[in-house]
C-alpha cells in the first residue's frame, strides 16, 4: 500500500491493472534514491518511515515508478513513466528474481459468485498484526467502457463504498451485491489505522473474467441409447458461456490412485463399467470454457456403487398410442452384478413380458421391446405404466421405468358458414388424455390449396379454442382465405415432450354450410296429386347446389317424413307426387354444394299446402 497522493497521480494516468482469476499482490513505489526497491522495506512502519510525509514530493512530476503482480510462483513487473497513456498491464517487461517478504502487503482475491449476484474480494494480510482502530474499505466505480487505450479520466462514475469485514485472522472480506456483467469496475482499498490513510493501486475488474460458477449439483448415473453408463450433472445456476468441467474420481485405500478426467462442453462423461463395481465416489467442478475465470468447489462425492444399483434408459417415456417402444437396463443385485440374460421384465408388477421380446446389448444390458401399445388408463393415482427390470429369481429393486402412451387420434372437422365469412373447426379429446397434459391446435395456411401430403409446418401458429360439452373443443377462424389451405394438427404438452397428431389440409370453400333456402312455397294440385314445391337459393352460394325436399301430412307428431332429392340440374323449384289429397302437407327445402366435401344448410322454415274440397 501507498499513500494516496500517489494513488491520484497513478489512477491519472497508467496504473489500472486487469485483476486475475487468482490471488494477487499489486504494490507500486516510486524508483528514486530514498526507496530503489519495493522488497526492502522490512515492515509496514518501515514503509512509513521512508516514505514519511516530510520526504513526499509532488508526484506528478515523478519520471518513473515500478509495479510487480506476482503470485506464490511467479512474478512480473512493469516500469511506467508518468507521460504514459492509460494500458493494461504488460508482464515482463522488466525480469526480478523471486521477491522476499512483503510484510506491507495485501493478498487480493476477487471473483463473482456463481449465481451472479455477489462480488467477494478476499484480503489477506502478510506479517502484520491488525490494529484495533484498522478500518479497510473498497471503493468501487462501475463504466461500460473497457480499459484500453483511452486514458483513466474516461472511467468516470460515481463511486461507490463497500466497508470490508475484518476477522481475527489478519483477513478482511468486502462484498458488492448485483455487480454488471457488462461493466468494467475501477476499484481501490482505502484503509485507515492511527490516523495515517493508504491506498492500494487501482485494478479493473471485468466480471465475466473471475466468474466462480456454483458446483455441480444432481450427479447421478444414467444409461445411455447403446447400453453405455454416463456420470451426468446440472449447473445449480445458468451462465451466460458454456462450462468446462473436471471429474475426480476417489478410490479408498487399498484400491488404486485417484483419476482426473478432463470433460469439456457436455455435462456427462461415460464411465467404465469395472468402477460400477468399486466402492468408487466421483466429484466434479466447472469452469468458464472460453475465458479466464476461478474453478468452482469440488461437487458433494458420489458413491458409483450405490448410483449404480439398477438403471433405465429411457428411465421415462412419452408415445402415442399404435407405437412400438424399447427400455434397457443395466441391474446390479445387493451383493454383485447380474448378467443380462438372468433378467426379466415386468409390467406394472402384474405382467411378465414375454421372453421373445427380450434382447441383450451386452453381458450386462437387457432389451426389451413393446409393440402397438394402447393408450395409458389411469391406476388410482398413476397415469403411466411401470415397467420393472427384475433378476429370474424374482428379486426386484423399487426403481423402475414409466412411460405414457397417449390416445393422438382426433377428427378435426371445419365448417365454413353460409355467409363465407368465417370457418368454425371442431374436435374432441379423451379425457384421460386432459389428465395426461394439454391440448393445443396448431395450423399453417399456405397461399393456395392444399398439399397432396399435408405435414406440420415449423412456421405454425396456434389457434385459441374453447372447451365445449362432452370433451370437445371449438376454434373459428376469422377473417378466411377461401382458396387457401389450412393444415391443422393437434399439439399435445407433457413435461416428458411434445406429440403431433396426424395434419389434415382444409379449404374453406371446400367445407361450406350454405344458409338454408327462402321464400319455400308449396301447392297441391287438383286431381293429380302433385305437390309443387317452389323456394329461392341462397344469396351467398359461389357454387352450383344440389336440393333436398321433405315433406310429412302433419295431422300427428309420429309421421315419418318424407325424404325426395331434387334431380340436377336443379333450379327454384320442383313436383313430387303424393299419395293423399285432402291433407295438409308441411313443407322443408335444404341444399348443399355440389363439388366438395361440404355440408347440408339447416332445414328452410316450413311451408304448408291449403286444404281443398275435391269432388
Amino acid at each position: 500500500f501507498i499513500f494516496t497522493d500517489f494513488l491520484q497521480m497513478a489512477a491519472a494516468h497508467c496504473m489500472v491493472h486487469p485483476v486475475p482469476p487468482r490471488n494477487f499482490t499489486l504494490p507500486c513505489v516510486l524508483l528514486n534514491e530514498t526507496f530503489l526497491s519495493p522488497f526492502s522495506a522490512g515492515s509496514w512502519s518501515g514503509l512509513r518511515r521512508e516514505l514519511g510525509a516530510p520526504k513526499i514530493k509532488p508526484l506528478m512530476n515523478e519520471e518513473n515508478f515500478l509495479c510487480c503482480l506476482w503470485s506464490a510462483s511467479s512474478i512480473d513487473c512493469s516500469l511506467y513513466r508518468a507521460s504514459m497513456q492509460a494500458r493494461k498491464f504488460i508482464p515482463s517487461e522488466i525480469n526480478l528474481s523471486a521477491p522476499q517478504k512483503i510484510d506491507w502487503s495485501w493478498n487480493m482475491e476477487c471473483w463473482i459468485r456463481g449465481r451472479l449476484d455477489l462480488l467477494v474480494c478476499n484480503l489477506q494480510l502478510l506479517k502484520l498484526d491488525l490494529r484495533a482502530d484498522l478500518k479497510v474499505n473498497l471503493l468501487y466505480s462501475g463504466s461500460e467502457l473497457s480499459l484500453g487505450a483511452a486514458s483513466t479520466s474516461s472511467l468516470q462514475g460515481t463511486v461507490r463504498v463497500a466497508p470490508c469485514d475484518c476477522g481475527d485472522q489478519a483477513t478482511c472480506q468486502c462484498l458488492v451485491a448485483t455487480p454488471s456483467l457488462n461493466h468494467t469496475y475501477l476499484l481501490w482499498l482505502e484503509m485507515v489505522a492511527g490516523g495515517t490513510a493508504l491506498g492500494s493501486p487501482p485494478v479493473a475488474l471485468q466480471p465475466t473474467d473471475i466468474v466462480k460458477p456454483e458446483a455441480p449439483v444432481k450427479l447421478r448415473l444414467e444409461l445411455a441409447e447403446r447400453g453405455q453408463v454416463k456420470l451426468c450433472w446440472s449447473s445449480p445456476a445458468p451462465l451466460p458461456f458454456p462450462l468446462q468441467h473436471q471429474v475426480r474420481i476417489s478410490a479408498p485405500p487399498g484400491h488404486g490412485d485417484s483419476q482426473m478426467l478432463q470433460v469439456a462442453l457436455e455435462s456427462s462423461v461415460a464411465m467404465d463399467n469395472a468402477l460400477l463395481d468399486s466402492p468408487s465416489s466421483v466429484q466434479v467442478r466447472s469452469r468458464n470454457l472460453r475465458g479466464p475465470g476461478f474453478w468452482s468447489d469440488w461437487s458433494t462425492p458420489y458413491n458409483l456403487t450405490l448410483g449404480a444399483q439398477v438403471l433405465y434408459f429411457p428411465p421415462r417415456s412419452l408415445t402415442s398410442a399404435g407405437s412400438n417402444l424399447s427400455f434397457l437396463c443395466l441391474y446390479t443385485s445387493s451383493t454383485q452384478p447380474v448378467e443380462a440374460q438372468e433378467l426379466v421384465w415386468w409390467l406394472n408388477l402384474a405382467e411378465q413380458i414375454p421372453a421373445r421380446q427380450y434382447s441383450l446389448v451386452s453381458s450386462r444390458v437387457s432389451k426389451v421391446t413393446l409393440f402397438n401399445l394402447k393408450a395409458t388408463q389411469p391406476r388410482g393415482g398413476f397415469l403411466y405404466n411401470a415397467l420393472y427390470c427384475c433378476h429370474q429369481s424374482r428379486e426386484c429393486h423399487h426403481r423402475y421405468a414409466e412411460f405414457y402412451v397417449v390416445d393422438m387420434d382426433f377428427n378435426i372437422s371445419c365448417e365454413t358458414d353460409g355467409y363465407l365469412t368465417k370457418m368454425t373447426c371442431r374436435w374432441s379429446a379423451n379425457p384421460t388424455t386432459l389428465l395426461l397434459g394439454s391440448l393445443q391446435l396448431r395450423y399453417h395456411r399456405s397461399q393456395i390449396y392444399c398439399s397432396d401430403f399435408p405435414s406440420p409446418s415449423p412456421n405454425s401458429e396456434v389457434k385459441e379454442c374453447h372447451l365445449q360439452r362432452n370433451h370437445s373443443y371449438e376454434c373459428t377462424f376469422q377473417p378466411i382465405f377461401l382458396l387457401s389451405g389450412y393444415t391443422l394438427w393437434i399439439e399435445f404438452k407433457h413435461f416428458l415432450g411434445t406429440l403431433e397428431s396426424s395434419p389434415t389440409c382444409v379449404i374453406p370453400a371446400d367445407v361450406v354450410k350454405p344458409l338454408p333456402p327462402s321464400n319455400v312455397g308449396a301447392e297441391l294440385t287438383r286431381n293429380t296429386g302433385l305437390l309443387n314445391v317452389s323456394w329461392t337459393q341462397p344469396v351467398f352460394a359461389s357454387r352450383d347446389l344440389t336440393f333436398q325436399i321433405r315433406w310429412n301430412s302433419g295431422s300427428r307428431e309420429d309421421i315419418p317424413w318424407q325424404l325426395y332429392e331434387v334431380p340436377r340440374p336443379a333450379g327454384s323449384w320442383a313436383v313430387v307426387r303424393v299419395q293423399q289429397l285432402c291433407v295438409q302437407y308441411v313443407v322443408q327445402v335444404r341444399c348443399r354444394e355440389l363439388d366438395g366435401s361440404g355440408y347440408w344448410s339447416d332445414w328452410s322454415r316450413a311451408a304448408q299446402t291449403l286444404v281443398q274440397d275435391i269432388r
